[in-house]
C-alpha cells in the first residue's frame, strides 16, 4: 500500500487535505514507478487546493506541482530510465504522494549526487528564473537586470543563475532588514521598493541599460520596474503577488515602446521538448549539485504532519520553503 495527500473539497487547506491510502500498483509498458522523497508546499500548492489557481482542482485531487524521488520499478518497454535513478516529475501534479506511476518520459533525470531537498525544488522556481533569463532578451555579461519580490523563491533563483552567466541584478524588496541577505546571496544591488529606491537604483545605473525586468508583483511596484527599464525593454511578469492590475504608464508605452510579457512556467512546461527540457534542466542541476543555487529551507515536516506543514507554509516571517517528508 502507499499514502498520499489528497482534499475532497476545495477549502483552507489546513482544514480539507486529508492522508489517505491507495493500493500500490505495477507499472507496465513505458511506465514507471517512482517512490517520491520530498515535495516542497508552494503558494501554488495552496491555491490549487483552495480552488484559485490557474487550473481547475476537480477534486478528490492530489496536489503537489513539484517533488523528487527515485524509481522504483520500471515496465517492460521503458528505456531511458532503470531503478535507482533519482528522478524530478514533470506531471504538474500529484507529487503529494508516496508514489508516481507515468510514463517514462513524464520524469527527467537527475545526477546520483545532487541534494533531493534541493531537488524537490527545481520544478518551478529555478526554472522561472532561468527562462526569464534567458529565453525573451539576448543579453550579454555585464547587463543589468532588474527584478522585484528578490527576496521570492523566484527572486533567489534569478540572483544565483545571474550571477552564474555573468549579469548584474538590481533587486528591490520591502523590507531594509532582507537587503544585506540578498547581497550575500549575490545581488549587486539591493534597494526597498519605492520611489526613494528607485531614484538610488537610477543614480546607480548612470544611464547603463536595463533591457529586461522581472516582475512578481504588479501594482505601483511593477512601474517602478519600467521606470528602470531602457528604450524598448521587456518586463516579464510571472507573478501577483499584491493582487492589484498591472498598471502601465502611457509614457512607458509612447516614449520607451517598452514590451510585456507573461510567464506560466506550467504551460511552458507542457509544450517543452526534451531538448529544452535538457538545455534547462541540465546547468540547472548541475548548480544544485555544485551548491550553486541553493533554496532556502524552513522546515522538513512529516507527511502525516500535514496540517502542521500547511499551518506554517502559511505564515508570514518563514525562512524558506516548507518541505514535505514523504517517507
Amino acid at each position: 500500500m502507499s499514502f498520499c495527500l489528497s482534499f475532497p473539497v476545495t477549502g483552507n487547506p489546513k482544514e480539507v487535505l486529508e492522508m489517505i491510502e491507495r493500493p500500490l500498483l505495477e507499472p507496465s509498458g513505458h511506465e514507471v514507478r517512482v517512490r517520491m522523497r520530498y515535495a516542497p508546499v508552494n503558494p501554488a500548492d495552496l491555491n490549487f487546493i483552495e480552488g484559485n489557481y490557474g487550473r481547475p482542482s476537480n477534486p478528490p485531487s492530489i496536489p503537489g506541482h513539484e517533488g523528487c524521488g527515485e524509481v522504483e520499478a520500471v515496465g517492460p518497454l521503458v528505456s531511458s530510465l532503470i531503478k535507482g535513478d533519482v528522478v524530478m516529475p514533470l506531471l504538474g501534479g500529484g507529487c503529494w504522494s508516496q508514489h508516481l506511476i507515468a510514463a517514462e518520459h513524464h520524469f527527467a533525470k537527475l545526477p546520483y549526487s545532487i541534494d533531493p531537498v534541493q531537488a524537490s525544488m527545481l520544478r518551478i522556481n529555478p526554472v522561472t528564473a532561468w527562462h526569464i533569463l534567458n529565453k525573451h532578451v539576448e543579453l550579454e555579461p555585464g547587463d543589468w537586470v532588474a527584478q522585484n519580490a528578490a527576496n521570492s523563491g523566484v527572486g533567489r533563483a534569478l540572483i544565483q543563475i545571474a550571477k552564474k552567466q555573468g549579469l548584474r541584478t538590481i533587486n528591490f524588496v520591502r523590507r531594509t532588514e532582507l537587503i544585506p541577505e540578498m547581497l550575500e546571496l549575490g545581488a549587486d544591488a539591493v534597494f526597498l521598493d519605492n520611489d526613494q529606491g528607485v531614484a538610488e537604483a537610477q543614480t546607480l545605473l548612470a544611464q547603463a541599460p536595463v533591457k529586461l525586468a522581472a516582475n512578481a508583483v504588479g501594482g505601483d511596484s511593477a512601474i517602478h520596474l519600467m521606470e528602470l527599464l531602457s528604450q524598448e525593454g521587456l518586463m516579464v511578469t510571472y507573478g501577483a503577488m499584491s493582487r492589484r492590475s498591472l498598471k502601465v504608464p502611457n509614457k512607458h508605452l509612447i516614449f520607451k515602446n517598452l514590451r510585456l510579457h507573461g510567464l506560466w512556467i506550467t504551460k511552458w512546461f507542457e509544450k517543452a521538448s526534451s531538448a529544452e527540457l535538457y538545455e534547462v534542466l541540465e546547468p540547472l542541476a548541475k548548480m544544485i549539485t555544485h551548491h550553486e543555487l541553493v533554496t532556502a529551507v524552513d522546515a522538513i515536516i512529516p507527511m502525516k504532519d500535514h496540517r502542521q506543514a500547511m499551518a506554517r507554509a502559511q505564515e508570514g516571517g518563514r525562512q524558506g520553503k516548507v518541505i514535505l517528508d514523504l517517507a
